[in-house]
């Protein structure tokens, strides 16, 4: 079972750069998309609801802002937008899809860089997503967390970090946040599986030309709860793929070890 997560910066934009033909030749079981930046009835049928998949989109109130879509070729058991929470619900950062032995969340977390306002609020973001898994970890579900994070862990995690240690996206209490989702049984796939790799990044900033530099961050994760990782096979980066100012990340699962957990 192969998960993607990609944040595509503007549906509509990365539409124009391929992005249909792009999903029907990767053929992921599951795609995840952020930053989607569009209401899905300002989009034509196709991207709406593209062949063979299940789509499911929570955008934000304000129009051209934020937003989440999950494709699926099997129809989840369950679909659930935001987490109840009035302050977050409106920017459509949340989506969950349910399926056998797992509950997927594609997350957009908030930037910020902005202001101290902006930053004050991804950091309760943080909290309160946090919060929610614990509750389902409580219960005995286990999560796979995707999406865009908007911060970079550890210093392997960015091209310069002596020179961000003050930026938004690297400050140590962002940081301290990865570092609680982490002790509170989640793991980072791709870490997880490539302690030491090198120069692995998801993000580069347009402006600069930095992504043909590779001046990159990895800032998109997947989170996987502590049980579920016997069953994860794969976690890698597709950096050539173009399209946003972020490449896509794949998680594979196999589905007989994740039947046996």
């Amino acid at each position: 079972m192969k998960l993607l997560s990609w944040n595509v910066n503007g549906i509509r934009a990365v539409t124009r750069k391929g992005f249909l033909e792009w999903l029907a030749g990767e053929s992921p079981d599951v795609l995840c998309i952020q930053e989607t930046k569009a209401h899905p009835d300002q989009l034509a049928k196709k991207l709406r609801h593209p062949p063979g998949y299940h789509a499911y989109w929570n955008s934000a109130e304000r129009k051209g802002y934020s937003g989440v879509a999950t494709f699926s070729k099997t129809e989840p058991l369950r679909v659930e937008a935001g987490l109840g929470i009035e302050e977050f619900d409106v920017e459509g950062r949340v989506l969950m899809t349910e399926y056998p032995g797992f509950k997927l969340f594609n997350v957009y977390f908030p930037n910020g860089k902005r202001s101290p306002e902006r930053l004050d609020y991804k950091l309760r973001f943080y909290a309160a997503f946090l919060d929610y898994c614990v509750a389902l970890h409580a219960r005995g579900e286990r999560l796979i967390v995707c999406g865009d994070v908007n911060t970079a862990h550890k210093e392997i995690d960015l091209a310069r970090p002596r020179q961000n240690e003050k930026t938004s996206g690297f400050l140590p209490e962002e940081r301290e946040w990865i570092d609680r989702y982490l002790s509170h049984s989640f793991v980072d796939a791709f870490r997880a599986l490539h302690p030491d790799e090198l120069e692995q990044y998801t993000w580069w900033h347009y402006i600069t030309n930095a992504r043909a530099r590779n001046v990159g961050w990895r800032i998109d994760y997947h989170l996987v709860s502590t049980s579920l990782m016997p069953a994860v096979t794969g976690a890698s980066i597709l950096s050539d793929i173009m399209g946003s100012d972020h490449c896509p990340v794949a998680l594979e699962l196999d589905e007989t070890l994740l039947s046996d957990l």
